[in-house]
């Protein structure tokens, strides 16, 4: 699947602000961890040489949806350096990605593998790694400027599909931040919820954790639903 030229302008400030993300170093109980992770890896990724850094967003600068997640897996991506690559979560993603035309495979092994996304943006509330994969509120605020410039570089996108709830607060937050009036009540995650918040549609969907996958509280026909869905609204 080819992707379009991109206008230099908007793929170099993507590019930018990935290196800025990539040096940060700013909650020190995360570059603990995400370091100490690469330390001691599993036996099954012994001797592999991990990324240990944060991870910036990954796909289509013209995308039109933009997936949220939470943040990186310890040996997901934190080992790969792609958002979603390399553990089972991410398997299930850009399989329904490429299912739904947005991948152009379904498989993401690692950051050459040739994996490419179109008129999609995946990305995360948190950039490193967090130990129990959960983040503080203050490393949560820390990372959440990060979002909020992806989602204003993104000029074409205006769906957003969050992971779980973690990633339904923090996209709210996230526009909030960036202006967007947010409804009150705040509305609440559930799996297929949808909310207008000013211009944009946010969507939910469970998270595909190992958790979540196994116990068949999300199935593939799930995801799938709420692809297609993210696809009528433009996304």
């Amino acid at each position: 699947m080819a992707t379009e030229p991109q206008p230099p302008a908007r793929t170099d400030s993507l590019a930018r602000l990935a290196a800025e993300v990539q040096a940060c170093r700013r909650c020190p109980r995360l570059v603990e961890w995400r370091e100490e992770s690469a330390a001691t890896p599993p036996r099954r990724f012994a001797g592999e040489e991990y990324w240990a850094r944060p991870v910036a967003g990954f796909g289509d600068p013209q995308a039109r949806l933009a997936i949220v997640g939470l943040a990186p897996a310890a040996h997901g991506a934190n080992r790969t350096g792609r958002m979603f690559t390399g553990d089972r979560s991410g398997d299930w993603l850009y399989a329904a990605l490429h299912r739904a035309g947005y991948a152009n495979q379904p498989e993401s092994a690692g950051g050459g593998d040739g994996l490419r996304l179109r008129d999609a943006y995946v990305t995360a509330v948190v950039r490193c790694a967090p130990p129990a994969n959960r983040p503080t509120p203050a490393e949560r605020d820390n990372c959440l400027p990060y979002l909020e410039r992806e989602l204003a570089l993104l000029e074409r996108c205006r769906t957003v599909l969050a992971l779980g709830a973690f990633a339904w607060d923090g996209s709210l937050r996230a526009l909030r931040g960036l202006g967007v009036e947010t409804p009150r009540p705040r509305p609440r995650f559930g799996h297929g919820a949808e909310t207008p918040v000013g211009e944009w549609s946010l969507l939910g969907c469970y998270h595909p954790s190992q958790q979540n996958t196994f116990t068949g509280r999300l199935t593939a026909p799930m995801l799938d639903a709420v692809l297609a869905r993210a696809r009528e609204l433009g996304g």
